[in-house]
Formats: structure tokens, C-alpha cells, sequence
């Protein structure tokens, strides 16, 4: 069954706290989808990743890419999954239906603090998520930067 972890973004841009998430996953071992809330998005996060660190890069691609089932991380702004993600990452309005979450090992919901709009929605997801029974946790930026445990279900 999935987590779905909610990623309250207040001091940090997406393009900053993303990575070390998709790091931590390739970590473990998982392949991701990163599912963008649109297309612009979707290939602005794609530039980023292979410049954002001087040192590395994260290898990813999209659906313009050849072999997109061997993406470790594979960025989109549609449904498609071809490189059978065991993690989803939502960000920039992206959704999900609880349904399609419970497939996961790790769902992360990436939402702007600062949108009125993205706020609606994450809480939106919230009531969804826990009411189809999975389990859910959200995080906040700290003070000093890292992630705060603030609830959990």
C-alpha cells in the first residue's frame, strides 16, 4: 500500500526540493514518474535536472526521449507510465486519484504554500487520500531548512 506524502513548499522553489527527493528514491532503488501540471513544466524540470548540481546530474528523460520504459526518472505532464514507477511525484497542480496512488510504494505531493489555489487542492487530496485508507504524512519546511513531520494519518 502506498504512503502519500504531502510537501509543503513555503521557503523552497519546486526545482530546489525536488531532487534530493528523487535522489533518496533512485537511492532505494525505485524507479519515479514525476507527473508535472503541464507540458511547460514538465520540460523546464527536465533542463534543471541536468544542470541543477555541478557534480551530477540525475539521469531522466521524458516521453520525446528514446526507451522512456528504462527512465529511472521519467517526466510528464499526462497519465502515462512507461517506465513502471514505484514512486510519483505530483507537482505544479498535477494530480492523482487515490485508485491510481495505492499502486506505489511512495506517492509526494509537491505544492506551492504560497497559492491559494495549491493549497485547496493539496488539502483536497488530503480528505481523498485518507478517506480511501491510505496512509498520508505532511511535511513542512523547517526553519533551518529539512522537513518537519506534521501530521499523519
Amino acid at each position: 500500500m502506498a504512503e502519500v506524502h504531502f510537501y509543503h513548499l513555503t521557503r523552497t522553489p519546486l526545482e530546489a526540493a525536488a531532487p534530493p527527493l528523487l535522489e533518496k528514491c533512485l537511492e532505494r532503488g525505485w524507479r519515479v514518474a514525476l507527473r508535472a501540471g503541464s507540458a511547460a513544466r514538465a520540460d523546464a524540470l527536465n533542463r534543471h535536472l541536468w544542470t541543477y548540481r555541478e557534480e551530477s546530474f540525475l539521469p531522466h528523460g521524458g516521453p520525446e526521449d528514446p526507451e522512456p520504459a528504462r527512465q529511472p526518472v521519467y517526466l510528464t505532464a499526462g497519465p502515462e507510465l512507461p517506465n513502471d514507477p514505484q514512486a510519483l511525484m505530483l507537482a505544479d497542480g498535477a494530480t492523482s486519484e487515490p485508485a491510481e496512488m495505492g499502486r506505489f510504494e511512495r506517492v509526494m505531493l509537491l505544492f506551492d504554500g504560497h497559492d491559494e489555489a495549491a493549497l485547496n487542492a493539496a488539502r483536497a487530496a488530503w480528505r481523498a487520500v485518507t478517506s480511501a485508507g491510505l496512509p498520508a504524512r505532511y511535511w513542512a519546511e523547517g526553519e533551518r531548512g529539512g522537513w518537519t513531520l506534521k501530521r499523519e494519518s
